[in-house]
């Protein structure tokens, strides 16, 4: 018995189905694709507890790197301060190896000019100089020199060199 058109015509179709299983299948996903309309909740959930974690790392991170460079300024504007009285001291504008802060004005720059207690002293004997500052920041954990915030100890140019450096 020989098959009627009708049969024909599905087999056909089933062989055709067949050849384009790929391209239904994707059919099928683009209508899916379509109605969905935005984020579910837990997608956003996810979204955010990774946002919150890269701000738990990078917050503390990036106070770190601003204090370390406050450090840096403060002993950079030191370095300047025995940089002025070593120029001052060879000009003779200093009295008894020792350079104050009226005696440093003229060779200090604009933000370092007027500050009365600075005293930058010149050790004969080590050929090396110190600095009396009193500093606004924390010079004792700077340095490590005690007191030197309050004007009553004097840091060597060495001590500040090496904590620069650091």
């Amino acid at each position: 018995m020989q098959p009627t058109s009708t049969q024909i015509l599905k087999i056909n179709q089933k062989q055709n189905e067949k050849l384009k299983g790929g391209f239904n299948m994707f059919k099928t996903m683009k209508k899916r694709i379509k109605n969905e309309k935005g984020l579910t909740l837990i997608e956003l959930l996810a979204v955010v507890v990774i946002l919150a974690i890269i701000a738990a790392i990078a917050i503390p991170a990036i106070g770190n790197i601003v204090s370390k460079q406050r450090d840096k300024a403060v002993l950079s504007d030191a370095t300047s301060i025995i940089s002025a009285a070593k120029i001052a001291y060879a000009d003779g504008a200093c009295v008894d190896d020792s350079c104050s802060g009226a005696e440093l004005n003229t060779y200090l720059d604009a933000k370092l000019k007027n500050k009365t207690s600075i005293i930058a002293a010149y050790n004969n004997s080590t050929g090396l100089w110190s600095l009396t500052w009193d500093s606004d920041h924390d010079f004792k954990r700077i340095t490590g020199v005690d007191a030197l915030e309050a004007g009553t100890a004097a840091v060597p140019e060495e001590t500040i060199l090496a904590a620069m450096n650091s």
